[in-house]
């Protein structure tokens, strides 16, 4: 099973939750926003934190945030598989020993990501490709942590993703992103819903190519976390 982490009723998990539901995964959201209580982390096989429009170090508003990065060390000592999105990213960084960078680097809309070299050979990441379209959200931004290897950017962001450990990944960019959920974040602001027609036009237009990239990252996320089989690799006959 995948734990899903939701700090925000207004982040859902979108495509992650259906891809999961589409590869047969298991999965259970808890709802942070609305009380639920955190798992016991002995009964967790694998994490995903999703994204919330609190900055990660404003735990005096939300306490739950607190909580929640001690759990996220927790689940680093275990070696439990874990994905970061946005705000996920960033308390991920934190609870490794990086920083929140507040009010720096934010992008909003579409945006082309480009890995590192780290970046191209990581298991997370197989199958994408140097460059792929995202979709940001975001204001704040993470420092890669001490021993975190940097692994994507964007024109604006010099972190868009980095692995820490052997199976944990925090990214900036949004990969469980719809069309619904582009439309209700530019509501939030007299600012954003000004350029609502702009974001879902690039959105539409780059739909298909996002939606893959969402696609091989949750598949790719499930199999590192052993809830997928490995794909079959081809074994030559010797004479």
């Amino acid at each position: 099973m995948i734990h899903i982490i939701q700090s925000d009723g207004d982040v859902p998990a979108g495509l992650v939750e259906g891809e999961l539901r589409r590869l047969g995964v298991e999965q259970r959201t808890i709802g942070l926003h609305i009380s639920e209580a955190l798992p016991e982390i002995s009964a967790v096989r694998a994490l995903v934190v999703l994204g919330g429009a609190m900055g990660a170090n404003d735990d005096q508003r939300h306490p739950f945030l607190t909580e929640l990065k001690r759990f996220i060390a927790q689940a680093m000592e275990r070696e439990i598989p874990c994905l970061g999105i946005c705000l996920g990213g960033q308390l991920l960084s934190l609870a490794t020993g990086g920083e929140l960078y507040a009010g720096r680097d934010g992008e909003k809309g579409t945006y082309s990501v480009m890995l590192t070299d780290q970046g191209e050979g990581d298991r997370l990441f197989h199958g994408v490709g140097q460059s792929f379209i995202s979709f940001q959200w975001h204001d704040d931004s993470f420092s890669i942590p001490p021993a975190g290897t940097r692994l994507a950017f964007t024109g604006t962001c010099h972190n868009q993703a980095f692995r820490v450990g052997r199976r944990a990944w925090g990214v900036q960019f949004h990969p469980e992103l719809s069309r619904e959920i582009v439309a209700k974040w530019s509501s939030w602001s007299a600012e954003t819903a000004a350029r609502t027609g702009e974001f879902l036009a690039a959105f539409q237009e780059w739909e298909e190519e996002y939606l893959q990239v969402g696609r091989r990252l949750v598949e790719n996320f499930a199999r590192i976390a052993g809830l997928l089989p490995s794909p079959c690799r081809a074994v030559s006959k010797q004479s």
